[in-house]
């Protein structure tokens, strides 16, 4: 598939619809244009069908009843209707304290999940915010020392979005399940990536969205547990009972069939996309590595996605540093946040300073990123890492074996 001039290596942003998955949304635009909801002819029949196979492909691809998939318009719908849904429906105080219950979660999650249980905390619940260990792994561990007996939710990112590090979510889900805590799980780098059965993982709830599975943008699904435990959530949208009252409004077919489509797709070439894009991963870091010094990969060196890199040029000013690698489409940080001046707050959560955070790109890989995409990728950010320090008075210093840490700088 050809995308364009410049190499496109955002994959973790966003994909391009697969055009298997165009050619199988094209007739619900124009034939089959029916209102899911029109139980009375044909046209919403037609509709309905669509939906509810979507919601079989969706349901396989992470091992779920098709019956315990709600569509939503993408990953963040889902987060916040996880989230504060199961909040408010859970929400408690045990005697003698005050608050509505307390919920777990971890420093460098995506926005989508911190903003609304900040949003929570101040409607009266608490929150722990987990600090991520050097290499940004989440362990069971870590979650345990941050439950409280009042803890009523846990929501922990299953692989990370910037640095693709995969956290120990069926251990933690296992946990939950012990103690009797919900919990939430964003999986939307994870699924269609790699193997998921959340039943067997004891997953709660589980958002993913269709536009990192090469499906279209503006549609997604929740995943909530029906038994063992059943998991009950507070709408956030009223008006029609859609989606089991859960997200009420007028069902988007022709998104949703592309979502099914995409799903079923991820998952009969799960193990091919993988077998193609960790290589290109390696590859990239081990060039990149081996000709630039100080240079280094962010998060765990084994446990992490095959499609995300995440790697810092120290003596490299940011800015600079995107605009000498244009001819390559990447990012910063996460793509909600790639509009901020700021060095990523997941990179800060690590320990890593704000200089070599600023310094970092997220390259990532997808199903029609090619070996010579990754050639011309590391030639052009070696000449433009290589470019910018030869302008550094630091990197001259580094250089010359001058520890910088122990440098006392005046300021006049």
């Amino acid at each position: 598939m050809q995308l364009t001039q410049q190499i496109y290596l955002d994959n973790a942003a966003t994909t391009p619809c697969d055009p298997r998955v165009v050619e199988a949304m094209l007739p619900y635009f124009t034939e089959k244009f029916g209102n899911a909801g029109s139980r009375n002819h044909r046209f919403g029949w037609d509709a309905e069908d669509a939906i509810e196979l979507a919601r079989e492909q969706a349901a396989k691809v992470i091992g779920a009843n098709a019956k315990e998939v709600i569509f939503t318009s993408g990953s963040t719908e889902s987060n916040n209707l996880a989230i504060k849904g199961a909040a408010e429906m859970y929400a408690r105080a045990p005697k003698g304290q005050s608050g509505r219950g307390h919920i777990v979660t971890v420093a460098h999650e995506h926005k989508a999940v911190l903003d609304p249980v900040r949003r929570l905390m101040r409607e009266g619940f608490e929150a722990t915010f987990i600090t991520p260990p050097a290499d940004g792994v989440i362990t069971v561990d870590h979650v345990r020392e941050a439950l409280r007996p009042d803890t009523i939710l846990v929501s922990v990112m299953w692989a990370n979005n910037e640095l693709g590090t995969i956290n120990e979510v069926p251990q933690i889900g296992r946990l939950c399940h012990d103690r009797e805590i919900i919990l939430h799980t964003d999986a939307t780098q994870w699924v269609g990536k790699m193997p998921t059965a959340v039943e067997t993982d004891c997953i709660d709830l589980l958002s993913w969205s269709g536009h990192k599975i090469y499906g279209p943008k503006g549609v997604g699904g929740l995943y909530v547990r029906r038994r063992k435990p059943r998991v009950r959530l507070e709408s956030l949208v009223d008006g029609g009972g859609q989606e089991r009252g859960m997200r009420s409004g007028t069902q988007n077919v022709t998104g949703i069939v592309g979502f099914g489509k995409a799903c079923e797709i991820a998952l009969a070439e799960m193990d091919k996309d993988r077998a193609h894009l960790q290589p290109l991963r390696d590859r990239l870091e081990r060039e990149l590595t081996s000709r630039l010094e100080v240079c280094q990969v962010n998060g765990h060196p084994t446990k992490r996605l095959p499609h995300i890199s995440n790697i810092s040029f120290a003596f490299v000013e940011g800015e600079s540093l995107m605009m000498g690698v244009r001819d390559i489409a990447c990012s910063s940080g996460s793509a909600c946040t790639s509009a901020s001046l700021e060095p990523s707050y997941v990179l800060k959560s690590l320990g890593i300073g704000d200089d070599l955070a600023h310094s970092s790109l997220r390259l990532s890989f997808g199903r029609w990123t090619t070996a010579k995409d990754v050639d011309a990728a590391i030639g052009l950010i070696e000449r433009a890492v290589n470019h910018l320090r030869s302008m550094s008075p630091l990197f001259d210093l580094h250089k010359e074996g001058v520890d910088l840490s122990k440098i006392v700088w005046q300021s006049h």
